[in-house]
């Protein structure tokens, strides 16, 4: 019955692809759209000034406490898609974890569209669940509808970014354009709006995937465990955790946890949970780098008792984790210190001639995309409206309103005299340039020219700075009520877009060649702690702009993230040789 299901499952085809891929790719696509619609308003938000009455009112906090919980709301994102993957391998199934992630989304996004406080964080902390269960097993779906036609794997997966970055891309655009020229919830409640569309487009595509993504069987269970041991290196002897690891595990999980939710709690709400002090240490402080301590020695002792091949190339995974942190600890300003600065210090104004051609060019940026990904929903509606009728119409109700709020946008900016270009405008920059640049990349990696992976790690790492250095060299200077041409940040996205597409395709895979099958899910989850404390560590520091520009200046800020990737670009080149041995032929 399972072989019947997923022969017509693959007899539906949109661009050489099963139906079903593009049901994922338009699932994903929404939830990006909701996600990075509210993620670009929630730091500009936070830190505009408190108007009474104003539709355009905000909390009026200073940067470091939006960052302080940004940060920590970005750090949880990373690390409860461990729990939801495993919650959705051994209980409930990929798709009911789809589900059940979407509508959680739904309603935190839906709490973040009213007034209050409580409904922010509420709405918060709804969206770090609800991501936990939804983002580690919509790419769990694909590979298990993909698992007989690897070869297929690497185009599906290419398509399925495609639909994250074009979430991406109109939620930025349009929630953004929404909150900032009509009012802060208007522009929350259209992220809410689509992630519900998208949770019903997915749930009725039902009969599209057959048993795909369905809670595993007993049977299911005992084959994947027989596969794992027969594909287990046989150089590769059993680790267990022991009873101490688990401990210190305990333990560090709930520092880790504990200044996590301290940060902004102290920062905001002047509640301490760590009130001492520990010698010249904060009791916050203290905390942190005892849990580090803690991890180190879990890690340094569990190596110990690898065998040496295995053991060396966890090493290289370590290491390639611990300059991934440099990587997004700048690279995330783009959603806390980048938006301040683009609000505060880049001339957003324009008029005349320069304001047509924005509009064409802004123009462009909208309807070609947006044409291009309805001709796939048409032709994907040819290929499934017999089979699934109540998707289509879903799929076509967000259509219809997208074009409606984009022409509608367009239509005012075009009209308009002068126009003052949205903070979250730039935003979307970084992915345009990844649809722009990605194919272009890729092939570069397939060619001859394909560099080590320490070297793709180097590039990333300096190419990315570069657009920082654009940065500091084009605010040097500047006098205090004298703004930066957008030239300057336009080109930094483009820097750093550039560097992301060198380092961050590279790192999961390395991660899934370097490491044994049955340490896969305990190395991706070291994997995404590792962004994590990056993500945190972007907003800590992001979070002191207008401190470090008051005390130095506006170009000193930039320079940190120019100077600290290309250091640690340059050490993680110059470890090539090294991580070459490390990784025993692996490429």
């Amino acid at each position: 019955m399972r072989a019947v299901k997923e022969q017509d499952f693959f007899d539906s085809k949109v661009l050489g692809h099963p139906s079903g891929l593009f049901v994922l790719f338009f699932t994903e696509m929404w939830e990006r759209f909701s996600f990075y619609g509210m993620r670009v308003l929630l730091i500009n938000f936070l830190t505009s000034a408190i108007i009474n009455g104003s539709p355009f009112s905000g909390w009026g906090w200073n940067a470091e406490q939006a960052g302080a919980l940004y940060g920590t709301y970005a750090m949880l994102l990373y690390i409860t898609p461990i729990f939801g993957g495993i919650i959705a391998d051994k209980y409930i199934g990929y798709r009911w974890a789809v589900v059940i992630g979407a509508l959680i989304m739904t309603l935190g996004h839906a709490s973040m569209a009213l007034d209050g406080h409580i409904f922010m964080y509420i709405g918060l902390a709804c969206l770090v669940i609800g991501t936990g269960f939804f983002k580690p097993n919509m790419t769990s779906i694909l590979s298990e509808m993909y698992k007989k036609y690897p070869e297929k794997k690497d185009g599906a997966f290419t398509i399925f970014y495609m639909g994250v970055n074009a979430g991406a891309f109109f939620g930025m655009m349009l929630c953004g354009y929404l909150a900032e020229k009509v009012g802060w919830h208007w522009g929350f409640g259209l992220a809410g709006i689509f992630m519900l569309l998208g949770t019903l487009q997915f749930w009725f595509a039902k009969p599209i995937f057959g048993t795909i993504g369905d809670p595993p069987t007993a049977e299911q269970k005992e084959a994947i465990a027989k596969a794992a041991k027969e594909s287990m290196d046989p150089n590769d002897k059993p680790n267990p955790f022991t009873m101490i690891d688990k401990v210190l595990i305990g333990v560090m999980t709930v520092l880790g946890l504990g200044y996590a939710f301290n940060d902004p709690l102290s920062k905001v709400g002047n509640m301490n949970l760590f009130n001492f002090e520990v010698g010249p240490l904060k009791g916050q402080d203290f905390a942190i780098l005892l849990a580090l301590i803690l991890f180190l020695f879990v890690v340094i002792s569990r190596l110990t008792r690898y065998t040496k091949i295995v053991r060396d190339r966890m090493i290289a995974v370590i290491i390639f984790a611990f300059f991934v942190i440099f990587f997004w600890m700048s690279f995330e300003q783009g959603a806390s210190s980048l938006v301040i600065f683009a609000r505060d210090n880049v001339d957003r104004t324009l008029e005349g001639t320069s304001l047509t051609i924005f509009n064409i060019v802004n123009a462009g940026l909208t309807i070609i995309p947006l044409a291009i990904i309805t001709y796939v929903v048409a032709m994907l509606t040819k290929q499934t409206f017999g089979k699934a009728p109540l998707t289509n119409i879903v799929q076509m109700i967000c259509f219809i309103g997208i074009w409606g709020i984009a022409l509608w946008m367009l239509y005012r900016e075009f009209t308009a005299e002068s126009s003052e270009i949205t903070v979250s405008w730039f935003s979307i920059l970084n992915s345009f340039f990844i649809i722009a640049f990605a194919s272009s990349v890729s092939k570069i990696w397939d060619s001859k020219l394909n560099p080590p992976a320490a070297v793709k790690y180097g590039l990333g790492l300096i190419i990315m700075a570069i657009g920082f250095g654009l940065l500091a060299f084009g605010s040097h200077g500047i006098q205090e009520g004298v703004k930066v041409s957008m030239i300057w940040l336009i080109l930094a996205y483009l820097f750093h877009t550039l560097g992301e597409l060198c380092l961050s395709p590279v790192g999961l895979s390395y991660v899934s060649k370097l490491v044994p099958a049955r340490m896969i899910a305990f190395m991706f989850g070291m994997w995404y702690l590792a962004i994590a404390i990056g993500n945190k560590l972007a907003a800590i520091i992001g979070g002191q702009i207008e401190k470090i520009t008051e005390a130095y200046s506006l170009s000193t800020f930039f320079l940190i993230f120019t100077i600290v990737p290309i250091v640690a670009g340059v050490i993680v080149i110059g470890l090539n040789p090294v991580m070459k041995k490390l990784m025993h032929g692996v490429k």
